[in-house]
């Protein structure tokens, strides 16, 4: 062995460890934002009923894809630009708030031009209606501001913003106006409250962790460079963040606002499991950015794997409970929701398949951002093609359906191409999680037996239990259980590849 071996070992420890951490507090926030979600969910259900929920999602849908072109790919992009200007990433920081807060600017003007892309049905003629875009710009100095603490590995700063600050006062805020005059706008008002709440909660830690843009000067070359820099970057964003809208979209144009609310309430509760892949996105980024640039394919292979064992284990143990109690779950928002159990299924399904694709991608975007760009286009128009087949004939079940059947395809060809790029294996199956699922699922089908406030109190403990008890024992081995360490600091826990891999 060289005497350079155990310091390898050592720096992979520590970055696994580091991965632990970052997703760990933002697997913390991800449960707190949880809490927030299903009042919302709840409030929106039963106090302003599917068809107010409807034009909400739609209206939100279009706001959000627009701030997320605004922030042209640096969501992701900035810790790769933050490393390459070492010593300057206060400058840089400053230098992506400007070219954002611009573009973000630009898209929401567009917006109050033509005010019946965001609210189709009514065309946008109130005042709040057409003044709703102008949050656009609030949303993407967030987005950015969070990015730039997560590369200084702050990842309490999203959990405050995004899983506290944001949904609570979007809860509490939709809460109150249901019950004044102002109760017809009273989600749009909540949401633009919560965003102006979550800018807040962003932009003070930044501040205080960066400090005024001293010796910084306006520099149009650099800002344009930046910018051209992750246009690749910000297609991927937007086509994988639209694929999520996409349904939504689509079935906004074929389906009333009803049938739109009911199938955003499915999608919010799927769309749980997800966050799970999301909450290593803050941490995984700086750590592949470092050990690309260092040539390190083996390592970032490695925390590929490790990271997609890790989301595919708490996604399928999720997926299976709010799957298997589906039903009774969506009539928890109303009894016209509990019709959207199907739907539900589907796009937990989606979700469970989307996850190595997303997991991959997380390299992907370093290292061929030209090619995943590609198949991002190519899933997407799957998707597209497969929804104005399906939509028109079969409604929110067929939007599911599609957005299941194109993430699957994307999933594999993504794990194929970063396989073949990185020459190491990057797949996050292991047996184990069948081993896990099976009995997990059998369980689930006696709780189906049940009365639905058994299912969604005994029921769901008992599914979630199961998974979670054989995971354990039987899944997670080494450097898997750094997850769930009390102290991760000194530890020296096995990064070894036969591990990693389960010998799957």
């Amino acid at each position: 062995m060289s005497a350079a071996d155990p310091r390898t070992a050592a720096q992979e420890a520590q970055e696994t460890a580091a991965l632990a951490r970052g997703g760990r507090t933002s697997f913390i926030g991800y449960v707190l934002r949880l809490a927030a979600r299903f009042p919302f969910l709840f409030i929106a259900g039963r106090l302003y009923g599917a068809e107010a929920l409807g034009r909400f999602a739609y209206a939100t849908m279009v706001v959000e894809l627009v701030a997320m072109f605004a922030t042209l790919g640096l969501k992701r992009g900035l810790a790769e630009a933050m490393a390459a200007r070492e010593g300057e990433e206060t400058a840089t920081l400053y230098d992506s708030l400007l070219v954002c807060l611009i573009a973000g600017l630009l898209g929401s003007l567009l917006l109050v031009a033509v005010p019946q892309i965001v609210f189709p049905t009514s065309g946008g003629d109130a005042s709040l209606e057409r003044w709703f875009p102008l949050i656009i710009p609030a949303i993407v100095l967030s987005d950015i501001s969070l990015a730039a603490l997560a590369f200084r590995h702050d990842i309490a700063a999203t959990v405050r913003a995004r899983s506290l600050v944001e949904p609570w006062v979007l809860s509490i805020a939709a809460l109150a106006f249901a019950f004044t005059l102002l109760k017809p706008d009273g989600l749009i008002i909540a949401y633009l409250l919560s965003m102006i709440a979550a800018v807040v909660a962003s932009l003070v830690p930044a501040w205080r962790a960066f400090g005024p843009p001293a010796n910084w000067r306006l520099d149009i070359d650099r800002l344009w460079t930046l910018a051209r820099r992750n246009m690749a970057l910000a297609g991927a964003d937007i086509i994988e963040w639209g694929a999520r809208r996409l349904d939504i979209f689509i079935l906004g144009r074929f389906a009333p606002p009803e049938i739109v609310g009911i199938y955003y309430v499915a999608q919010q509760i799927a769309s749980l499991p997800q966050r799970l892949k999301s909450s290593f996105d803050p941490i995984l980024a700086p750590v592949l950015t470092t050990n690309l640039a260092a040539g390190r394919t083996a390592k970032v292979a490695l925390h590929i794997r490790q990271v997609g064992f890790w989301v595919s284990a708490a996604q399928l143990g999720v997926v299976l409970a709010l799957g298997i109690t589906g039903q009774a779950g969506m009539g928890l928002f109303g009894p016209v929701f509990a019709g959207g159990a199907i739907i539900l299924a589907l796009l937990l399904l989606a979700e469970l398949f989307a996850a190595q694709a997303a997991v991959a991608e997380s390299a992907l975007v370093y290292v061929a951002r030209g090619r995943n760009f590609g198949w991002s286009l190519a899933g997407i128009t799957i998707q597209a093609g497969l929804s104005l087949l399906l939509v028109p004939r079969f409604g929110g079940e067929g939007a599911a359906a599609a957005l299941a059947a194109s993430v699957l395809i994307l999933s594999v060809a993504k794990s194929r191409l970063l396989a073949k790029l990185l020459d190491h294996p990057v797949a996050g199956w292991r047996w184990s999680l069948l081993l896990a699922g099976l009995p997990a699922f059998a369980i689930g089908l006696l709780v189906l037996r049940t009365p639905e406030p058994v299912q969604l109190s005994i029921g769901l403990i008992a599914i979630l239990g199961t998974f979670a008890g054989l995971i354990w024992r039987f899944g997670f081995k080494g450097a898997d259980r750094l997850l769930f360490a009390r102290s991760l600091r000194g530890k020296d826990f096995p990064t070894d590849d036969a591990v990693a891999v389960d010998k799957a």
